[in-house]
């Protein structure tokens, strides 16, 4: 069988229900990748759990971090924050052969390629305001007002960062950096945050979108020759076009949303090469 490159997000391993279906996801053929979009779990005991299983299955496995994965939750004995969180969690898929950001982008030369594999850390940065709102202060407090608050607020931190959109404003800069060095070269663009703004125009909470992504992002799809684009963070699993480019929206979410969509989750989606009958 032609090796495949699939890709996933969002398995929130703390859920029994989750953590079960990770122990059940496996490769199609032996070549098979495996893209994990973030958010794979809260606790890094339990990041390290899901991404050694997938990492002894899968011929490559391909991580980018979620908010959750950075996290510094009371009841987690790695006690870093920020950036010495991340850098924490990338040594960590180093040891276990996963890449990360921080690493080379592979090249993919199965069927659909050759194309570069390129996951990255960016963040947002407050820019997909509320509705009605001009300022990331105004658009935090109608957040407030609704309600609608990301826990990020109080669980990720951005050390030494002054605030978590400087600490995107950093990761944009080097990541627009190292596609630019690509040079036309076709990639697959992964990311746990949508690169547009478009599909949080579907999420129930508008005043969430702030914390889904950055409009500095808004033309790299077309700039950097994107032959597709993953992501996750919205918990709302879909195909959309934009520009004549494919984004996969190919989270799991948490056991009571997957449930409204059949008995089980969807199996990891395939990216590479694109599926014309499943379209």
């Amino acid at each position: 069988m032609a090796p495949k490159l699939l890709a996933v997000s969002d398995l929130h391993v703390a859920m029994r229900e989750n953590r079960e279906f990770v122990e059940r996801i496996r490769p199609e053929g032996d070549g098979d990748w495996l893209i994990v979009a973030g958010d794979t779990a809260e606790v890094f005991d339990d990041v390290r759990w899901a991404l050694a299983a997938l990492s002894r299955r899968f011929a490559r496995v391909l991580w980018a971090p979620g908010n959750h994965e950075l996290w510094t939750a009371k009841h987690d004995p790695v006690r870093l924050r920020g950036e010495r969180r991340y850098r924490y969690l990338v040594e960590m898929c180093r040891s276990l052969g996963v890449v990360t950001p921080e690493d080379p982008y592979p090249l993919w030369d199965g069927p659909g390629g050759p194309v570069r594999i390129a996951p990255l850390f960016l963040l947002y940065d407050y820019t997909f305001r509320a509705p009605g709102t001009r300022t990331k202060d105004e658009s935090l407090a109608a957040a407030y007002a609704a309600g609608i608050v990301c826990t990020d607020e109080f669980l990720l931190h951005p050390d030494p960062h002054p605030t978590r959109d400087a600490w995107c404003r950093a990761r944009v800069a080097e990541t627009e950096r190292r596609l630019a060095a690509l040079a036309a070269e076709p990639v697959v663009l992964v990311n746990h945050f949508p690169l547009v703004r478009d599909p949080t125009q579907v999420l129930r909470h508008p005043e969430f979108a702030q914390w889904c992504g950055t409009r500095a992002t808004a033309d790299w799809h077309v700039r950097f020759n994107a032959a597709a684009v993953v992501y996750g963070h919205l918990h709302i699993p879909r195909t959309t076009w934009h520009d004549g480019v494919r984004f996969e929206e190919v989270s799991i979410g948490y056991p009571a949303e997957w449930r409204t969509r059949g008995t089980a989750p969807p199996p990891p989606r395939q990216i590479l090469p694109f599926d014309t009958v499943r379209w």
